[in-house]
């Protein structure tokens, strides 16, 4: 039996803010590239979880981050 990992939409959010911060993913790709850093048995969870929540794997990070807060200066 291969124990799965649940990632929360919360987690896939932070993790994507974290490589678009880094400079390694950028905003404008689909979310699916979020596959290349993410172990494949695992990958199955995260999308789940992202169809749970009406995101599509051709979305742009963008809309996975829309919900960002911003600071003011």
């Amino acid at each position: 039996m291969v124990a799965t990992v649940d990632y929360s939409i919360d987690e896939i959010r932070e993790e994507a803010r974290r490589l678009v911060e880094r400079g390694i993913i950028d905003r404008q790709q689909p979310i699916c590239i979020l596959c290349e850093f993410i172990p494949p048995r695992e990958w199955v969870c995260v999308e789940w979880e992202l169809e749970k929540n009406d995101y599509l794997l051709r979305d742009h990070i963008c809309d996975l981050l829309s919900k960002e807060e911003w600071q003011e200066d």
